[in-house]
């Protein structure tokens, strides 16, 4: 686990996302859960030595950004859509999936769906103590990815508009809204990025993820332009030589590429790109 500021820390290793928290003075704010049950855990006693949870955000509807949240207290905040995904997520399936990925967690019928139980649709404020955050929703990995951003420690949880040094997965992706949701995270005075994945980082690396976004959208518009079929696109574009595929999944790369292509392509044909 790392200590971004004195008040913040977030844990950049685990499989599936970057969970982070903030100990305020009444209590714990945290961002996102680990995915994996013993992970869950173990992350739990760490918190529980520096306060209760108050509160715990969801910045998307992705599993692996929700799916600890039983194992932790507070009020459930986010976006309304976000939860209106997670409150139709099959838990048999999740479970049977946790007991090949984690088969060292046992107790699974202690494994329930916990979603947010308040929501917002533009923005909203939390405060606890003297810290105060701000939730924003930024469309762009998904349409109701969430920002949160504490002022008062000059850090944004940026969810997965933010994939630091690795592949960037743009399965049910907006592209233009996400670069437009950049640009809006570059006005916040902040000093640090919580990102979705990869490495804590500075706030120049946003220009980078944009870039990669676009050199995207580029490849995908070039080869509708040029004629090619879908299985065409997706056997020739690839940007496994620009940046890693994330911990523990790189046998997926080639598929991920794939995927992306895709997502871009159908935009394409909708003029969405």
């Amino acid at each position: 686990m790392e200590q971004v500021t004195p008040h913040i820390f977030a844990e950049t290793q685990y499989r599936g996302c970057n969970p982070g928290f903030v100990v305020t003075s009444e209590g714990i704010v945290m961002v996102d859960t680990p995915q994996m049950p013993t992970d869950a855990l173990k992350y739990r006693e760490e918190i529980l030595k520096k306060g209760e949870v108050r509160y715990l955000i969801n910045t998307e509807p992705h599993g692996d950004h929700f799916m600890g949240n039983c194992f932790f207290g507070g009020i459930g905040v986010a976006h309304e859509e976000t939860r209106n995904r997670i409150v139709q997520t099959d838990m048999n399936a999740i479970k049977e999936r946790m007991s090949m990925m984690d088969p060292g967690f046992k107790d699974l019928d202690s494994f329930t769906l916990r979603p947010p139980s308040v929501t917002f649709t533009q923005s909203m404020k939390i405060y606890s103590g003297d810290h105060e955050f701000v939730l924003l929703h930024l469309p762009g990995h998904t349409f109701s990815e969430t920002a949160v951003f504490v002022p008062q420690e000059r850090v944004v949880f940026t969810g997965d508009n933010i994939f630091y040094n690795c592949q960037t997965f743009f399965q049910e992706a907006l592209p233009k809204e996400w670069l437009q949701s950049l640009k809006t995270l570059k006005t916040l005075e902040a000093d640090f990025i919580i990102p979705g994945h990869g490495e804590i980082c500075k706030m120049d690396y946003i220009d980078e993820q944009a870039a990669f976004i676009e050199d995207w959208i580029a490849a995908v518009k070039n080869a509708v332009e040029k004629g090619w079929s879908l299985e065409e696109a997706q056997e020739r574009i690839s940007f496994l030589d620009r940046y890693p595929m994330l911990s523990g999944m790189a046998d997926f790369g080639p598929q991920l590429q794939k995927t992306n292509v895709g997502r871009l392509y159908a935009l394409a044909f909708e003029n969405r790109l």
